[in-house]
């Protein structure tokens, strides 16, 4: 059932008080030529399909001063988010706790994490931290009175679960000499009818989801005083959704939207101007395939359009509905918990040296044997602990869990169902790779193979879950 949620508690409206906000991007695109993160294999940058932004967005209800920065990108370390909320502190005094800053997951970005074998340049990173310090500080310029409203549609035609139980018999070997229970995009059959019935078929070994989605959509919208749209911050627990042309940098469907919004609500060549931003939510083992459906092959960029406009159309719906508010009070509250890391035992490092020693193709490695051998050797080095930074951040009675991984979405649907009017906003503020849950690392599947992007210890995921209640009562 759809649901419409509007703020409407009118004990916290206040006259005495101004609610302000301001919003404005920055441009974050790379020179061609530098690495683009989001696959198995680096590859370099050869067009720019649309631009690399990010989209920011500032609170301010007179005690509390917020910001929200979305960043498009595919994974953003905690360094690189670090340094540009020391530069915003530094030049406008606001606390760093008070930052919140997540990477959209654009598939077709350039690298500011080094994962799989995409290294990042360090001379992009701190160009990247450059810019989106300058767009937090052009947001709180743009600070000026304003009123806010939230709401929830669904969209549940765009989310599938990705990992899959197979029939029994169907062989799931894993990088590690062993077989799991699942398989993470079991891939389709070529149909090779010809004309229009030529495409991808199901798979015929599919058995069931091995998990569940999430179809909310909730969004902040913020107008003027005047009624003219200021920002519309938007959530939606799909990964990506992609199709582009190899090495074109694209922010994917999260630009896509942005701009949907914008063109719906009337809002181009507004000054200041409006700002739309969608960011990703508990999307860890979510994608846009229906693999129990025939499907077609679609032209580059089709099904990113498909997405970001049913998406923007059903924030659009809502958003008729919702009552805006003058006044509602905010809060952060911030900590870092420990986690333990799955690392390799001696053995299984010598053993990974000695795959990586024979590659012929060094240092680019072909076979998933031969890259998770890449990564062995690089988890031996690491710490056996590491501290990821968690926040709450309270806009009226709504609720905003930013957790720095790439968040399963039932640990979303947990948090929900304690927390109905809320969202997880996975990557940010640093990235700790995949977060399963316990069961599903029961099963295996590609998000729990060891690996840089999937190192958290097993039971992090209830850590997290639990240090973000602690967080809620303060």
């Amino acid at each position: 059932m759809l649901a419409a949620w509007a703020a409407t508690n009118a004990a916290e409206s206040s006259p005495r008080r101004v609610f302000r906000a301001g919003a404005a991007t920055s441009n974050i695109t790379p020179p061609l030529g530098t690495s683009l993160a989001g696959s198995f294999w680096d590859a370099k940058a050869t067009h720019i399909h649309d631009e690399q932004l990010v989209r920011c967005l500032a609170l301010d209800d007179g005690m509390t001063k917020l910001v929200f920065a979305m960043v498009d990108a595919c994974l953003i370390e905690r360094g690189v988010f670090d340094d540009a909320k020391r530069q915003v502190h530094e030049a406008t005094g606001l606390p760093m706790e008070n930052m919140t800053m997540a990477a959209t997951h654009s598939h077709s970005c350039g690298t500011l994490t080094s994962v799989h074998q995409s290294e990042a340049d360090p001379a992009y990173q701190r160009f990247a931290a450059r810019r989106i310090t300058d767009g937090v500080i052009r947001a709180l310029n743009n600070l000026a009175p304003a009123r806010i409203a939230w709401g929830c549609g669904e969209v549940p035609g765009q989310v599938f679960n990705r990992r899959w139980k197979m029939k029994p018999g169907t062989p799931l070997p894993n990088p590690f000499g062993g077989f799991d229970k699942v398989q993470t995009n079991p891939g389709s059959v070529i149909n090779p009818g010809g004309g229009k019935s030529s495409g991808l078929a199901p798979n015929p070994n599919l058995l069931e989801p091995a998990g569940p989605t999430d179809p909310q959509v909730w969004f902040i919208s913020v107008r003027a005083a005047d009624g003219r749209p200021v920002a519309l911050l938007a959530n939606y627990s799909l990964h990506y959704v992609g199709g582009t042309r190899a090495g074109e940098i694209s922010a994917d469907y999260f630009g896509m939207f942005a701009d949907r919004v914008q063109e719906l609500l009337g809002a181009d060549r507004l000054d200041p101007p409006f700002v739309g931003i969608l960011s990703n939510g508990a999307s860890g083992d979510i994608n846009n395939i229906d693999y129990r459906k025939p499907r077609t092959i679609q032209p580059p960029y089709a099904r990113m359009k498909a997405v970001a406009n049913e998406v923007a159309q059903e924030v659009m719906r809502v958003e008729k509905m919702l009552t805006y508010r003058d006044w509602v009070p905010l809060g952060v509250a911030q900590k870092d918990v420990t986690l333990a890391l799955r690392l390799p035992t001696k053995a299984e490092a010598d053993k990974a040296r000695e795959v990586v020693k024979g590659v012929k193709t060094y240092p680019r490695m072909v076979t998933v044997e031969e890259k998770y051998a890449r990564e062995t050797v690089t988890l031996a080095g690491f710490p056996p602990r590491v501290s990821a930074p968690l926040q709450v951040v309270k806009i009226g009675d709504l609720r905003v869990w930013a957790i720095p991984a790439e968040v399963f979405c039932e640990i979303g649907l947990e948090l929900k169902r304690r927390h109905p009017a809320s969202f997880v906003l996975a990557l940010a503020n640093g990235y700790h790779g995949y977060l399963p849950t316990p069961a599903q690392h029961a099963l295996g599947g590609y998000e729990t193979w060891r690996a840089i992007s999937s190192c958290l210890e097993v039971d992090a995921s209830t850590k997290i879950v639990s240090a973000l209640e602690e967080l809620l009562g303060k």
